[in-house]
């Protein structure tokens, strides 16, 4: 494989001119030429097994050389015998002014070859080094062209093959076998993953794909799909028996089209939809993403193709600016450097040399080196190796242009002729010194965006292992990861990270147990040295990672849950309905023939007539039905993602519209949902003494004077605040318990200014404007830090190993720290703490860890605080005084520790830290021994998270509407307690029953029994409590929580969320809605039957899960009450209507049969048939679903007409039967009544009996609709027209001749009469009888 210059972070890159000028000295051995039969066997023979014993870093004693010559004679030997070429380049001529071609640098005239070769274009590794001739030949290509330049061919490119001892891979690394060698990666084990080379294990392909169809499976899956609904699978049989002769009645197409239709509908929007998945597949699988490429020093002097430079822009603006007059004395700089290598003996070679290459994502693999920068999405889960900042590359530009420039010059001359003995750069580049520079040019960090993975916005700190990022980028190769098996937990992570001595100890299996070895150096990695598939880099470091998993393996993709196809409930209600038709459609079959008698004469089998009449009347079950709700459901959602009134509405799942008008439980998020999640420091309280909001002033004032802020002399200037530097003396006038306040004030302000996780950033606006914005995970810790900004105390720098703290007024320094250790917050342990050493005054040098005092700090939840924290009286009657008045409060502390005992803590928590199994819980244990106790309790902060707009009427709507709301929050109790009882979730003086921390079976059942006897009361439970019951109690639990108006459950986990809904929906049957903002509420609302997302500060994830996406809480009243509502009433009638179209013509159908004495024959053939159900019929039917009964502010002011729903009282069994008898009475009128007056068969009753038919469905549509749209007159009346306009082309079934008479007209009205006044006049008693809700609301 071809490679490129190394890559230095610290520095710019070095040429090849640096590896191949140094006065390497190899073996006379090894130059003794071979056939070339053998020189490729011997070098895969040593190449395979040697194990890097010039490793960089290796520090055994090598024993004394054998005789050897140095390379550099060779090299400068065949520059200075040259014959015509001009020395080193421009910078040669200049001295000596030469032009004569030199001889090629080795030559190899007569046509030997030798072990090793100079690399060209075709890489032919059987080109001699050395010629016959003493190498005073003309160097040549492979194919025997002379070569006019390195410079002008790439030499950059070109590399020797080196011998196998100094070869960093294997000889068998292009093998085209080495796929099959790979053993097959075990998902259930742990990893050994080496960075650079490729793997002995064959992981997965890194291929995202979201689509649901293969090109082979895409017909089989979508036709079962499309059959497994009964209707569809019925009419199949129908249109497969018209095959048969004996069962055919009219054209074969008369069945067919119309399936055919509803299918090629069906699978077109199923396959428009998969590919575009397709295509949004492929548009992430070939992102191009910039991957390391790692080459052997001895295979890096020849190459295919230029490679770029990994260099800076700043470098290479640098390297141009460079004058002409240092290139005039470079030659001597060389002749110099050749001097002081000589003897020195053989070079130490770097591990690899390093190429930057190109891939498509679908092509990286394990153990590739990602370089990302800001604005990339990570591509696959990566363990993060360097980090290097834009700002410190900058500060090492000055010193490092001067050795670009000489490395780009010496290797654009290299092969010019040398009026003298010229001599190279001093090669002798110690990995020590390489490492310096990496670990000087960034502190390892970066920041990443996780909003496509947990659905925070807020940036994630993430760090380079110091074992990585002080290595320079050559030696990465020596690295292994060792990393535990895929797991779908975004949040943990444990790996180890080791550094072998060499690339062949990382590649050979057999080094896969050197652990032991002392070169072995290993250090743990953690969650924060990750940054997994979708994230986003969003600082502006160059990023190095190496990929551990791939594709199907990586967290985001084990985490995705496949969203299942929601169907809904009003589906299931109209399949059974169907299949009542369809055995009223064998009933009615079986007693037709019945009547005649079960005859067996040939001609006339009565199996064969049973299945005749099936076919006859089949336009029972309506295959139009699925085509009208499918476009039913369409206008409700464009109605709803174009109201005015919810804006941003947008309706992921359509199938499920009418569930909207069915809801009777709501499941909802608290912060970000029912809140804002937008915090404010309202309060916060010292021991004696609460500040809240004017009161914030006198804080800032004990703030000033605690840390001399006004103070502007110079000398005060370079001294820095310590928690122990004397208190300002501008307060010596003050009583003593106001000077105890105000130290008080100033510990708890200088503890939240520095206990955080929070960055300042400053980012341009759109005017061009630097903006200061802070960025963190928690927006509780963003608040505090405003805060303390606005007392005068600014954050203004923040990396991972300083914080400095200005003056908010003057923007003068005042702290400064060294972080030493910092505990990042998690659920479990609801802290976090930091321990930092303070500055005493401004130096450039950290200061050693006995000179000045050292702190540690720690904020948290009160549950886990009051335990760690010194005896007190006053923090848990605050805390619950902060709680109830809906304020989220932390307790801050601090401790002070002596050098011992923080080296002596350091020292356990390292050696925590690189333990295999339980290394987390070691760790805390360690924190908990030595830190984590007796803490000086400094203060309570109260944060307010304001309640989102109109959640309290909206809430108060839907309860009102018979929604049972349940909030499912991971807040603590005390305040969910208060959010409940201030968004009216909790009526004032209703009976809030707490359950927490419950461990024990007898109270469970306890609490139980008290709830059963107080069905009125709501039911606060936190997750621990609510563990025991899902997990114990499970049935009985639920039967009682169903009960109650109210429940709350706090500090719940994403998967018990989603085990709520999906119990509740087991165990009522009822339609349950989820809502919810962040990626923590995905679980919930996908297991719900309804699904709603709100876009909210926490990402768009939730919403992009959802069924329905919203952006405000308030939105839910419109989407439910009023669009939920309309959808489920227009389907119902729609459902009916069409029920009630296919039912007429079948009763039309057997009174035809009756009266031909029980045949068999068809009524209705062909096209009348076709155009009754599509033409003549459709549009009327389906303007159905603009009807309305009430208008929008009666639905909102009466939201118990949205009750009445939940009962579906709109499609029931009731209903269904009262359209099957006004379908049979219309029926048997209509063909009764057309037989008796025009005789029972003949062209003539056709025309009377089709034209009544479809003008009583029309008249029908009228009689039915509540409010009137002009798109409804227009389809009623437009399709009557079209019918009359239709009547001259349908000479093949009706007499034309008597349709044009008034006997004609006369009986088509009469038999309409007859056939719609009683069905209107019974409409109109039943409404004056018994009114409907919708009526009594009208005042009508």
């Amino acid at each position: 494989m071809p490679s490129s210059d190394p890559y230095h972070l610290s520095k710019p890159p070095d040429s090849h001119v640096d590896e191949s000028d140094s006065d390497l000295e190899i073996d006379l051995e090894e130059l003794d030429p071979q056939p070339a039969t053998d020189s490729r066997n011997s070098h895969q023979q040593q190449s395979s097994g040697k194990k890097g014993s010039h490793s960089r870093n290796s520090s055994e004693q090598r024993p004394p050389p054998p005789p050897s010559i140095a390379l550099r004679n060779l090299r400068m030997g065949g520059l200075r015998r040259g014959a015509k070429r001009n020395g080193y380049g421009e910078l040669g001529r200049s001295r000596d002014g030469n032009n004569e071609d030199s001889h090629g640098l080795l030559g190899n005239d007569d046509g030997n070859h030798g072990r090793y070769s100079v690399g060209s274009a075709t890489h032919d590794e059987d080109a001699g080094l050395l010629s016959e001739h003493g190498g005073g030949g003309r160097m040549r290509t492979s194919s025997g062209r002379r070569r006019r330049s390195f410079a002008s061919d790439g030499l950059r490119n070109i590399s020797m093959k080196l011998p196998s001892f100094m070869s960093g891979n294997s000889g068998d690394q292009n093998n085209p076998n080495e796929e099959q060698e790979q053993e097959e990666d075990d998902p259930s084990a742990s990893r050994l993953v080496a960075v650079g080379p490729s793997q002995s294990t064959r992981f997965p392909p890194n291929l995202i794909s979201n689509a649901k169809y293969t090109a082979w499976s895409f017909l089989p899956v979508t036709l079962y799909n499309e059959f497994s609904f009964f209707f569809n699978m019925y009419f199949l049989l129908v249109a497969l028996s018209q095959a048969i002769p004996a069962l055919r009645i009219g054209y074969l197409s008369t069945y067919v089209a119309p399936l055919a239709f509803v299918l090629f509908i069906t699978l077109a929007k199923e396959a428009y939809d998969d590919i575009e998945r397709r295509r949004r597949d492929n548009e992430a699988n070939s992102e191009e993403y910039t991957v390391l490429q790692f080459e052997d020093p001895g295979a890096s002097l020849g190459m295919n193709r230029p490679r770029r430079k990994m260099k800076s822009a700043h470098t290479r603006k640098g390297s141009k600016r460079l004058g002409v007059e240092r290139e005039t004395d470079r030659l001597s700089d060389i002749q110099e450097e050749e001097e002081q290598a000589e003897g020195q003996g053989l070079r130490k070679l770097p591990a690899s040399y390093v190429s930057e290459i190109s891939k498509k994502s679908k092509d990286l693999k394990v153990g590739d080196v990602l370089k990302l920068t800001k604005g990339h999405r990570v591509p696959a889960d990566v363990i993060i190796l360097k980090c290097l900042s834009h700002e410190s590359a900058a500060n090492k530009e000055a010193e490092e242009e001067t050795p670009a420039k000489e490395e780009v010059l010496l290797l654009d001359h290299l092969e010019d002729d040398d009026a003298g003995e010229g001599s190279s750069k001093n090669a002798e580049t110690s990995t020590d010194d390489e490492n310096k520079g990496a670990e000087g040019s960034s502190s390892g960090e970066t920041f990443i965006r996780t909003d496509q993975l947990d659905g925070e916005t807020d940036w994630k700190l993430r760090l380079a292992s110091p074992l990585s990022q002080n290595l320079s980028t050559e030696e990465l190769v020596r690295l292994r990861v060792t990393a535990g098996k895929p797991d779908k937990r975004v949040n943990e992570f444990v790996g180890t990270l080791e550094l072998l001595p060499s690339r062949q100890d990382v590649m050979s299996s057999a080094a896969y147990n050197s652990r032991e070895d002392d070169d072995v150096k290993a250090a743990p990695l953690s969650i924060d040295n990750t940054a997994w598939a979708n994230t986003v880099i969003a600082s502006n470091a160059t990023t190095l990672a190496v990929i551990v998993y791939t594709g199907p393996q990586t967290r985001s993709a084990l985490s995705t849950s496949p969203s299942r196809s929601k169907t809904g409930l009003l589906e299931y209600e109209i399949n059974s309905l169907t299949k009542i038709l369809c055995f009223l459609t064998l009933f009615l079959s079986i007693v037709l023939v019945a009547l005649e008698g079960f005859s067996t004469a040939k001609g006339n089998v009565w199996y064969v007539k049973i299945m005749r009449f099936l076919v006859l009347f089949s336009t029972i079950v309506p295959i139009s039905l699925r085509v009208n709700l499918d476009l039913g459901k369409s206008v409700y959602s464009w109605f709803i993602q174009r109201d005015p009134g919810i804006p941003g509405a947008v309706v992921r799942t359509s199938t499920i519209p009418e569930d909207l008008g069915r809801i009777e439980y709501l499941l909802s998020d608290k912060t970000g949902t029912l809140t804002q999640n937008e915090m404010e420091m309202k309060k916060i309280h010292v021991g004696t003494v609460s500040y809240a909001n004017e009161a914030m002033d006198e804080v800032a004032t004990y703030v000033k004077q605690g840390f001399n802020l006004g103070s502007s002399a110079s000398s005060a200037s370079l001294a820095l605040a310590t928690p122990s530097s004397t208190y300002s003396a501008a307060n010596v006038g003050a009583t003593r318990t106001r000077r105890e306040i105000g130290s008080r004030v100033r510990d708890v302000v200088l503890a939240l200014a520095l206990c955080h996780n929070v960055t300042p950033t400053s980012e341009e606006d759109e005017n061009g404007q630097t903006v200061n914005s802070y960025q963190a995970s928690s927006p509780d810790e963003i608040a505090i830090v405003k805060w303390t900004e606005s007392v005068g105390l600014r954050l203004a720098h923040r990396d991972r190993k300083h914080i400095v703290l200005e003056s908010a007024e003057s923007g003068r320094p005042v702290v400064k720290v060294r972080i030493l250790d910092i505990f990042p917050f998690t659920s479990e342990g609801k802290r976090m703490g930091i321990i930092v050493q303070f500055y005493e005054k401004l130096q450039p040098n950290a200061p050693s860890l006995g000179s000045s005092e050292i702190w540690f700090y720690q904020k948290g939840a009160d549950t886990v605080m009051s335990s760690i924290v010194a005896a007190n009286d006053w923090l848990d009657e605050e805390t619950a005084n902060m709680a109830r008045e809906g304020l989220r409060t932390l307790v801050v502390g601090r401790k002070r520790l002596s050098l011992k005992e923080y080296q002596e803590f350091s020292a356990k928590h390292h050696e925590a830290s690189l333990s295999i199994s339980g290394r987390e819980a070691s760790m805390q244990a360690v924190v908990s021994q030595y830190l984590e106790h007796n803490l000086e309790l400094l203060g309570v902060t109260g944060v307010e998270d304001k309640l989102q707009k109109d959640v309290k009427p909206s809430l108060e709507l839907l309860r009102n509407a018979g929604i049972k709301i349940w909030m499912l929050t991971g807040d603590k109790v005390e305040t969910a307690r208060c959010v409940a009882v201030s968004s009216k979730l909790v009526a004032r003086g209703q009976y809030i029953h707490t359950i927490a921390k419950l461990r024990r079976k007898d109270g469970a059942q306890d609490n139980l029994d008290l709830l059963r006897s107080k069905t009125d009361s709501c039911l606060l439970i936190d997750g621990e409590s609510l563990a025991m019951y899902l997990t114990h109690f499970r049935r009985e639990f639920i039967s009682v929580a169903v009960l109650l108006p109210t429940v709350v459950a706090c500090r719940c986990s994403p998967t018990q969320k989603a085990e709520v809904a999906k119990l509740i929906k087991e165990y009522t049957k009822k339609r349950v809605c989820c809502i919810g903002d962040g990626g923590n509420d995905v679980s919930m609302i996908q297991a719900a039957d309804v699904g709603v997302g709100i876009v909210g500060k926490e990402g768009r994830q939730a919403s992009l899960a959802a069924d329905f996406s919203i952006e405000q809480f308030h939105h839910l009243t419109k989407l439910l009450v009023w669009h939920g509502r309309n959808s489920y009433k227009r389907s119902a009638k729609l459902a009916q209507f069409v029920i009630h179209r296919g039912l007429i013509i079948a009763v039309c159908q057997t009174m035809y049969s009756i009266a031909l004495k029980f045949e068999p024959e068809g009524l209705y053939k062909d096209w009348l048939m076709v155009g009754y159900a599509t033409v003549y019929t459709a549009m009327p039917v389906l303007s159905l679903v603009l009807d309305k009964d009430v208008d929008e502010d009666l639905a909102n002011l009466y939201p118990e007409l949205y009750k009445e729903l939940t009962s579906g009282s709109s499609l029931s069994y009731r209903t269904f039967f009262v359209w099957v008898f006004v379908s049979i009475y219309q029926g048997c009128l209509i063909q009764g009544l057309s037989q008796v007056l025009t005789g029972v068969d003949g062209p003539r009753m056709l025309a009377v009996s089709y034209t009544v038919l479809v003008l009583n469905e029309l008249l029908m549509v009228a009689i039915e609709i509540t409010t009137w749209h002009w798109v409804m007159v227009v389809s009623i009346v437009g399709t009557f027209l079209m019918y009359v306009v239709s009547i001259p082309f349908l000479g093949g079934y009706f007499d034309l001749k008597f349709v044009l008479t008034l006997g004609f007209l006369w009986r088509v009205a009469a038999i309409a009469a007859i056939s719609l006044i009683p069905t209107y006049a019974a409409k109109v008693i039943r409404r004056t009888m018994k009114p409907p809700s919708y009526r009594k609301v009208q005042g009508i």
